[in-house]
């Protein structure tokens, strides 16, 4: 089954080039089922850019997937022009009557920060407790992982001394896991951030679980079953330019920064980087959809 997203948002010529199936709205109320209900709160500066990576990866599911694009209210992007926002964009006050199937928080450029300090903490702290009765299951990402996890556990995030960056071999630690189906024993992942959760943190809780972690970054992967909820720290969803164009963007800015760690051939920024997490980013976001289908009431009111 396809995705459903508006009809002009600019994301849909670019997933129908790839040959993800687009639905518009006529052919959607034709099939005489329920639609998940997946919600996209994207903190990323670039919206149209995340929005596309993630609306790629929900898509190409077998089961009919409705996508509505949230942003935080009191707070105004700067890189996402305010046609856009108008056109494609709820304001979480505008939804957080609604249920929905399946919540997805991304990360965030301030990594560096306090939370305390993130001008629009409290309305995010208001919309995690609202995922706990609102929300079938929640998929935090990066900086918004780190932030679910501070604000329900009390974990803390710990600045690196350099930024985990580059493409980094990771382990599967629980092949059981239905959230890891089909993975390998270890595979690549693209990596980008400033900060860390450490694992003697996490293993402190006990409702949580590491999933996939990596000798050289760390924890990236965690579950915790009783609240339908997954964290992951590093970018699965990442296109294949996506790492060389935050570097080009950090030297343009004179921000000290290394060549992306096993991203270019031969280290070489001129170079043609390879894709080498594409399939297992597909992997698990199918896998969370399809256990969002399997355990999602029919009735939101169940």
């Amino acid at each position: 089954m396809p995705i459903k997203i508006p009809d002009t948002l600019p994301a849909r010529e670019i997933l129908e080039s790839e040959g993800v199936m687009v639905m518009d709205e006529s052919s959607a109320l034709r099939q005489d089922i329920r639609p998940l209900q997946i919600a996209l709160l994207n903190l990323m500066p670039k919206k149209m850019e995340t929005e596309t990576q993630i609306a790629r990866l929900i898509g190409s599911t077998p089961l009919q997937v409705e996508l509505t694009l949230v942003r935080i209210g009191s707070h105004t992007p700067k890189n996402t022009s305010a046609d856009h926002l108008i056109s494609f964009y709820n304001t979480w006050d505008e939804i957080k009557h609604r249920r929905f199937d399946g919540f997805i928080i991304t990360g965030a450029p301030i990594e560096t920060l306090p939370f305390e300090e993130v001008t629009y903490w409290h309305e995010l702290t208001q919309i995690l407790d609202w995922t706990e009765t609102n929300v079938h299951s929640t998929f935090t990402i990066c900086w918004g992982a780190m932030a679910a996890l501070s604000h329900f556990h009390g974990i803390p995030k710990h600045l690196l001394e350099h930024k985990a960056f580059g493409v980094y071999r990771h382990r599967n630690l629980s092949p059981q896991s239905p959230y890891l189906a089909g993975f390998s024993d270890d595979f690549s992942i693209s990596v980008s951030r400033w900060t860390e959760i450490r694992k003697p943190d996490v293993e402190a809780v006990p409702s949580l679980q590491i999933l996939m972690e990596s000798d050289d970054t760390g924890v990236c992967l965690i579950s915790e079953e009783k609240n339908n909820r997954l964290y992951i720290f590093n970018h699965v969803e990442y296109d294949t330019e996506t790492l060389g164009d935050e570097y080009r963007r950090d030297i343009e800015a004179g921000t000290p920064i290394k060549v992306p760690h096993d991203y270019f051939p031969n280290d070489d920024p001129d170079a043609e980087p390879v894709n080498r997490w594409r399939s297992h980013a597909f992997l698990l976001f199918g896998n969370w959809i399809n256990q969002v289908y399997q355990s999602v009431p029919f009735d939101f009111h169940e």
